[in-house]
Parts: structure tokens; C-alpha cells; sequence
């Protein structure tokens, strides 16, 4: 079990640019707007040889007239439960406020925690000398820092491996499967991600576009072992105005092209949309495996014994030509069908990891380019030497003569000729020719 450092504190006092500064990434989003990360946020750090598991939280605060400021103090009291060292951070140049006193006295209350204050915007020596002025917490040493230009975070970085067992500190180097829960906003994201953990990791309301981070969680049940990513709703970008819903729509975009297989959840009482297709054509061009989640089936209305079948088969001729993925119904409000959504994630994983040999590939697909050859263009024919896969993705290069005269309808057969014998149920194939005289 790796260490885990939890950063906290009041909101705007600089968490997650400290949380970027340390994992040496852009994971969490910073924006001048106080509240705005809402989830646990989850990273990867290493210090002189030391590794841990970060955690950046939201601004804690009481007395606010924020709708998320009690599921806020919940996360954060979650973080401060699971982690071993805990990073209270605080504005030095405002010095020390009320309400950081609230968030001292909650650190206070944890039992067996070593605390660590960071005095953040310490831009010079002058403010640096503020930093005693935190001493009066009561919690131990203050490292007086400038997250964002790093000022500082050296020392801070010495001694927090310092309070973290070498023993203790390695992170797990398997490389797990990542499974992206992707969407438009209130399709049952976060829901599902809770559901399937069995606990309340990601905030869920029924406004639009409560998640903003995409939200690691790792899954480890029933004999399976993979990354969970909850990821921010994707709108059309008309309906994108903020900056910073456009930064959440980024990194769930990114999530997708850092994701081996993507669940595409789709609202049941809304049908599949225009967005959706769009999100799909995404997966698609990244290469990903894909499955398709109709959540909120409960809700559906005048429900027949083909409803599903006809249901799917809408869905099909609106995601075409790309039809072989995988459709689950579901109701994560009752927990139906949750497990199968697991399974099927993991076998689309499969499928996309499948590797078939040289001779195998050549002993398929040469005879049947040999008896349904590609037409004759300018009376030259198209002669296929031999195929290969690319290890560890589901490309196929096809050397030939005549690279240019193979047209889309022929890939599209041969594609299909390939999933009747293999499956790659769920996941794109790209088929790509090249010369060889």
C-alpha cells in the first residue's frame, strides 16, 4: 500500500497548484474562481527515489451558500481519513484567517497524522519572514513555499519523504487496464463510478457538470484489477462559455486518449443525441475500445418485450459504420446490470489487446484477397504480399504493389471478414496498406 499525502486548506490558498507543482503534471484544474475543485483528485509523485499517491481537495468551508460545500467537507474528511501525511496550505500573504483555524482544528481532531504547513505565495524573502505567523496553529513546522514558480518546494520535498517510510513509499509499477466513464453532463457518471466501488468516492448532484476533473479510483474487486476514471460531461462547444467548463471538457478528452477502453454512457430517456455520436467518432479516432452504457432504463416509459432490441437497433444505425460495439441497459439507481457493465468492459479490453500471429494473419487474409480481390483500376490489380499486426494495438499493415488504388468500401469488407473470424467486439481496427514491390 503506497503513502498517500492529502493537500487541504481553505479555498483559493493555491492546493492544486501545489498539487501540479509536486506531481509535475496539469492534472488538477487551477482558476482564480474559489471552489473549484470538488472531487478528490488523485496523483503520482517521486522524491529522491521516494514515491507516494497525492491528494488535492476541494476548499474547505463552513457557512457558505455553496450547494456542494457539505459534499466538499465530506471529501475532504475522506481524504484526511485515508492519507498518512497531511499538507495544510495556507495564503501566507493573507496570513492566518478564520477559517483557516477550522480547517487546523479538523486536521487537529486526526489521529496518528503527521502534518506538514505549507505557507503558499511566499514570492520573496519578505513574505517568506510571514510564514512564523502560522506557528500560533499549533501543528508543527511551516515551509514557507511559491507553488507556482517552485520556490522553496525542494525543502518541502525533503522533509515530507522524510516523514514517508522508504519501505512504504513504492507505488505500485503494474500497469493496469484504465476504463474512462465518458458522456454528456448528467447521463450517471460519477453514479456509476460510486456504484461500482461501493462508496461515495465522486460528488453526484443533479446539476449539470458537477464533475470538473476526471477522477482516478482503482477497482479491485471480484478477481478484477484496473483503473476507474470518472470524467466531466461533454457538451457541444456552442454550449461551452466558461473557461473553465472548456478546461474540464479538456481533460476529459484527455482521460479518453490515456484510456484503453471508454464506457460511453447515454441518458435512456433522452436517446441517443447528436453529442453522443460525436463522443463515439472521438473513441473511434483514438483508437479505443468502446462499450455503450443506456443508463436510467428504470424511467423508461411503455416499455415492450422489444424495446431493448429495437432500442439498440437505433442506436446501431446512428453509430454506423462502426456498429460492433457492445450495448448494456442498465439502472444504476438500482443497481441493475452494474456487474455485467465490469465484465464487459474487461472483455472489450481483451479484445483490443489481442495480438494474432503473422502466419495466422497471412494464412486468412491471402486466399480471400486472391478470390475477392480489390476491382482492377486502369487495368492494374492489386497483389497483397503478406499482413502483420503492430504488437499491443489493433493495426493491421497489408503490404502490396498498388497501396493507392485500395478505396474504403474493400477495407470495410476486409474489416468485417476479420471480426467474423476474430473477435474485436467493441474495438476500432484500422487497416493500413503500403507498398511493397
Amino acid at each position: 500500500m503506497p503513502n498517500i499525502v492529502a493537500i487541504v486548506g481553505r479555498p483559493n490558498v493555491g492546493k492544486s497548484t501545489l498539487f501540479n507543482r509536486i506531481t509535475e503534471t496539469r492534472q488538477a484544474i487551477v482558476d482564480e474562481v474559489a471552489g473549484v475543485t470538488r472531487d478528490r483528485h488523485y496523483g503520482k509523485a517521486e522524491w529522491n527515489g521516494v514515491e507516494f499517491t497525492l491528494i488535492d481537495t476541494g476548499g474547505y468551508i463552513h457557512g457558505s451558500e455553496d450547494v456542494f460545500e457539505a459534499e466538499i467537507r465530506r471529501q475532504v474528511q475522506i481524504a484526511i481519513d485515508e492519507s498518512s501525511v497531511l499538507m495544510l496550505v495556507v495564503d501566507i500573504e493573507a496570513g492566518v484567517t478564520e477559517f483557516d483555524k477550522v480547517v487546523a482544528n479538523l486536521v487537529r481532531k486526526s489521529k496518528n497524522k503527521k502534518v506538514m504547513i505549507v505557507a503558499n505565495k511566499a514570492d520573496n524573502h519578505e513574505r517568506s519572514a510571514y510564514a512564523a505567523d502560522f506557528y500560533q496553529l499549533g501543528l508543527g513546522e511551516v515551509y514557507p513555499v511559491s507553488a507556482i514558480s517552485g520556490s522553496g518546494t525542494g525543502d518541502l520535498m525533503d522533509a515530507l519523504v522524510s516523514l514517508l517510510p522508504p519501505d512504504e513509499g513504492a507505488l505500485n509499477p503494474e500497469v493496469l487496464p484504465r476504463i474512462a466513464i465518458i458522456g454528456r453532463p448528467n447521463v450517471g457518471k460519477s453514479s456509476l463510478t460510486n456504484a461500482l466501488l461501493g462508496e461515495e468516492r465522486n460528488i453526484v448532484t443533479p446539476i449539470a457538470g458537477t464533475t470538473r476533473d476526471t477522477i482516478d479510483s482503482r477497482y479491485t474487486k471480484y478477481g478484477y484489477d484496473f483503473w476507474l476514471i470518472d470524467t466531466a460531461g461533454m457538451r457541444k462547444k456552442a454550449k461551452v462559455h466558461e473557461d473553465l467548463e472548456f478546461y474540464s471538457v479538456m481533460r476529459a478528452i484527455n482521460a479518453i486518449e490515456h484510456s484503453d477502453v471508454c464506457v460511453l454512457m447515454i441518458d435512456a430517456t433522452s436517446g441517443i443525441e447528436a453529442q453522443d455520436v460525436s463522443i463515439l467518432g472521438l473513441v473511434e479516432r483514438s483508437h479505443k475500445g468502446l462499450m455503450i452504457v443506456v443508463n436510467k432504463w428504470d424511467l423508461v416509459e411503455n416499455k415492450t418485450a422489444n424495446s431493448t432490441k429495437e432500442y439498440e437497433e437505433r442506436i446501431r444505425e446512428k453509430i454506423a459504420p462502426f456498429k460492433d460495439v457492445p450495448i448494456l441497459f442498465v439502472s444504476v439507481h438500482d443497481k441493475q446490470r452494474l456487474m455485467k457493465v465490469v465484465e464487459t468492459a474487461m472483455l472489450v479490453y481483451a479484445n483490443r489487446t489481442r495480438h494474432i500471429s503473422t502466419s495466422k494473419l497471412n494464412d486468412f487474409f491471402l486466399p480471400l484477397i486472391e478470390n475477392y480481390g480489390p476491382p482492377a483500376i486502369k487495368g492494374k490489380y492489386v497483389k497483397v504480399k503478406y499482413v502483420m499486426q503492430l504488437k499491443g494495438q489493433p493495426t493491421f499493415i497489408l503490404f502490396c504493389n498498388l497501396p493507392q488504388y485500395i478505396n474504403e468500401s474493400y477495407k470495410r469488407f476486409l474489416e468485417n471478414k476479420l471480426r467474423e473470424q476474430w473477435d474485436f467486439s467493441g474495438v476500432p481496427i484500422v487497416l493500413s496498406f503500403r507498398k511493397k514491390n
